[in-house]
Formats: C-alpha cells, structure tokens, sequence
C-alpha cells in the first residue's frame, strides 16, 4: 500500500507549502501518494467528469496500483463546485469512502477519505467553497448549545488543535474517555448537535466532519477553546 497523504509530520515542507497553495486557490482537489511515495495534487477546475484508474488516459491515473482497475471510478461535477463520486461496479476491487463500500454514487465533502485498491486519496474542498452553503444571516450564526453539548463539541474537535491539515474528528470513544461519559451519552449529546447545526440529513460517514466544520465557521468553537 502506498504512503498515507493524510499525515501532515511525515511531510516536507515543500509539500505542506503546496498544499497551502492549493487551498489558497479555493478550489477542489484530490491529495495522494503515488508509487514512490510522492505527494499528487490534482486541482478539480472547469472538468465536468475525470476518470479514476490504471489505463493511460485516465485523468487521475493510479497506474502503479495493480488493485486498480483500467476504469476505476469516475468523479462528475454536481453544479458549480461539488463533486460526487461514482462508483457503478465496473472496479473488480470496489471503491471506498471513509472505510465504507461506495454503492453507484456519494457526494463528497471536504477531508473524504478516498480508497481505491492499495491507494489512499482526500478530496479537499478549502473552506472557501465552504463557507457558501450555510447561511450568513445572524440569526444563523448564533447556535445554543448546552454546556454538557459544548463539551462534547469541543472533545470532537480537539484532533484540530494542532492545526493538522488532515486531521479526523475524535471518535466517540475518545470522547467519552476525555469527559468521563458512556459512548451512549456521547451519542445522545451529538444526536442533538448534528440537529443543531442542521447537518442530521447528511450520510452518516459525513456527518461528525460536517460539524466541526459548521462549529468553527459559525464561531461556537474557535481553536482557543481546544486548548483548555
């Protein structure tokens, strides 16, 4: 399997310096490894559709993975700056998103882990092209949670203390050791933050990113509070 692109300390600083300036443009892109452990950076501009595979031609070729299928998957632009993956059985090995089989088709959102055969890939979305979907108005900015809810809030995020560029939201394992609750209650407690940051339609495996995401835009969290 090649090297992990999610791990911001085995990077060098030319990496991370690109990485910056790849969210600086505000754009989607896919982040991997290839075969010698180079970092890949494939910027998702005006495409409407790029092909993920082995074969030559391919827009994001994986030709060093002999997991990969010749056509593997395929990502369609939803829209203006959305993007879905697609997935319709033509991959004899499947494709993943954040550790489960895709089944035809999945909207990705920012910090998706990507699997196709040994290769591990993130789609990125900057927080640009984030900020968009939730709305501006006052009204909108201003989430009441309960301090036991803020708590739990601010266990979640904890992983984003040290600026990781990838990191992950702390599961709810984590959390319950941290606060001393039961995983039950720590489910209990985001059940109502998911509603509260009105991110309870989302699929399941996007819902806990999604929250720290709103968390922080909407100003309920700021990384001060993940240092207490």
């Amino acid at each position: 399997m090649t090297a992990s692109p999610i791990d911001p300390h085995g990077s060098s600083p030319v990496e991370l310096q690109e990485r910056i300036v790849a969210d600086r443009r505000g754009r989607p892109y896919l982040l991997f490894r290839d075969g010698v452990g180079a970092q890949r950076i494939v910027a998702l501009d005006d495409q409407q559709r790029l092909t993920i595979g082995r074969a030559p031609g391919c827009e994001v070729e994986l030709s060093w993975d002999n997991r990969v299928s010749g056509t593997h998957a395929q990502l369609e632009r939803l829209g203006g700056s959305d993007w879905t993956l697609i997935d319709d059985g033509i991959s004899r090995n499947g494709s993943f998103v954040n550790g489960e089989r895709l089944r035809q088709r999945h909207r990705l959102t920012d910090r998706d882990v990507l699997r196709f055969g040994g290769t591990t890939v993130v789609y990125c979305a900057p927080l640009q092209q984030i900020t968009a979907t939730i709305p501006e108005t006052p009204e909108a900015q201003e989430i009441r949670i309960s301090p036991a809810q803020r708590r739990v809030l601010v266990a979640l995020c904890r992983p984003f203390r040290d600026d990781g560029e990838f990191a992950t939201p702390a599961s709810n394992q984590q959390i319950a050791d941290e606060l001393v609750l039961s995983v039950e209650a720590v489910k209990t407690h985001l059940r109502a933050l998911f509603e509260r940051f009105d991110v309870g339609e989302l699929p399941r495996q996007s819902k806990r990113a999604e929250l720290v995401k709103r968390a922080f835009q909407s100003g309920t969290i700021s990384r001060r509070d993940l240092d207490e």
